[in-house]
């Protein structure tokens, strides 16, 4: 059989190096086309997920905020709207105050439930001058001044507990007897910020940790009523001692009741930090966020198994001495060379004298005092010494180790003039001389 250039392989069938690193880039294209793949079927998986969750959370029919008048569960107020409908009070759910002129705030009770804290200080105002009978239920503290109540929100009050409102001066708690305290509580002002008649009820705790739940004062317009206690107006609750009672006879003493619901994206809401940006902030921002995508695709990438690739060039390690020798002495780091000399010449000298690997450098020192019969300060000074100020105490300390190298020999019985593993000292000088002998 010919051999052409078509027959990739060897004559016993065996694969050429072409083959091989054709297969092996065959099998990286894949896995990386693979992997391109996955990423896009998850991204796809993702969008049709929240596309399928706006689907269903805008098909859910009436919201679920707390308090919603159109919300049958059990944090909703639809029960108490149809209580009030068929005792003859008319119901309006509104989001907007500019719908209300000054005749409809003056003959209606204005339910103001500012949970999202989205009411405007300006609009609040606007309630107290304006409205008969308001009231709120916040925790904001720009719309609590504007109405001219100055109290605190102290936090929530939570439980199932029940309390007494016999003797309360706001008419339709004391009629109820009982109310639930479940909701927010706020505490009293101090005397600068105390406005001229203030009314608290439902209070809990004790000393300086004591709340009210209801507090009332008197408008421009004609009075405020801050309830905290929003269980009371809750389906779940409403019919718990005289939450009914308490509830019918707050927001059923007119023939008309306007339940405001201020949202943060209508136009007298309070403004917040989306509305005050320019309307290229989010395109902005979304643009970041993609790049930031990208860069993170781009620079996340898996680069592969590592190759292993032969040097074109064997580094002798005599070059590398002498580069680092190089270097040292362009540092002028004259203790630092000075140092890797000591540290050989300590390695060699415990060999010499038969020390285990890794002894201590006073073992090292304390064994060629005994052997040279120097003293141990001595003999400390030339392998361990000092900075090295100058090029002579360089050159001095040099010879001191080999002097002393030199007399280890000496005091062991090995042969000065041959030393295995230094480079310097007599020893090399010798070595060079017999290779030129063997040469000629």
């Amino acid at each position: 059989m010919s051999a052409t250039t078509a027959d990739r392989g060897t004559a016993d069938g065996r694969p050429t190096d072409d083959d091989t690193r054709g297969g092996r880039t065959d099998d990286r294209r894949t896995g990386r086309g693979g992997r391109v793949v996955l990423w896009v079927v998850i991204v796809l998986v993702g969008l049709l997920l929240a596309a399928l969750t706006a689907v269903v959370q805008s098909s859910t029919g009436p919201s679920r905020d707390p308090l919603d008048p159109r919300s049958a569960s059990a944090s909703g107020a639809k029960a108490l709207v149809r209580v009030l409908e068929q005792q003859g009070t008319a119901v309006d759910v509104v989001d907007r105050v500019d719908r209300l002129d000054t005749d409809d705030l003056r003959d209606a009770t204005v339910l103001v439930d500012d949970s999202a804290s989205a009411l405007d200080a300006t609009v609040a105002a606007r309630l107290g001058r304006e409205a008969r009978h308001v009231v709120l239920l916040s925790t904001d503290r720009s719309a609590l001044d504007a109405l001219g109540l100055g109290v605190e929100p102290a936090g929530r009050v939570t439980g199932d507990a029940v309390v007494s409102t016999t003797g309360c001066a706001i008419p339709a708690a004391e009629a109820a007897g009982r109310i639930t305290s479940t909701g927010d509580g706020y505490r009293p002002p101090d005397t600068a910020r105390a406005p001229a008649a203030t009314d608290f009820c439902v209070p809990t705790g004790d000393g300086d940790d004591r709340l009210a739940g209801l507090v009332r004062t008197s408008t421009p317009g004609g009075d405020v009523t801050l309830v905290g206690t929003s269980a009371a107006l809750r389906n779940d609750t409403i019919t718990t001692a005289g939450n009914a009672a308490f509830a019918l006879g707050l927001l059923g003493s007119e023939d008309r009741l306007v339940w405001y619901t201020p949202t943060s994206t209508s136009a007298d809401a309070a403004p917040t930090l989306g509305s005050l940006a320019p309307p290229w902030v989010p395109g902005a921002i979304l643009l970041l966020a993609l790049v930031a995508v990208a860069a993170g695709v781009w620079r996340g990438r898996r680069l592969g198994p590592l190759v292993v690739e032969r040097m074109p060039v064997v580094v002798r390690a005599a070059e590398t001495t002498e580069g680092r020798a190089r270097l040292y002495a362009r540092a002028r780091d004259r203790t630092h060379s000075l140092d890797t000399l000591r540290i050989a010449a300590i390695r060699r000298t415990a060999r010499r004298l038969g020390l285990p690997p890794g002894v201590h450098v006073d073992e090292v020192v304390r064994a060629a005092a005994r052997a040279t019969g120097r003293a141990d300060a001595a003999v400390g000074a030339v392998l361990v010494g000092g900075p090295t100020r100058d090029d002579r105490a360089l050159v001095d300390g040099a010879a001191a180790l080999d002097e002393l190298e030199r007399a280890v020999q000496t005091a062991t019985g090995a042969p000065v003039g041959r030393r295995s593993g230094t480079g310097t000292g007599t020893g090399t000088t010798t070595n060079h001389r017999n290779r030129r002998g063997a040469r000629s």
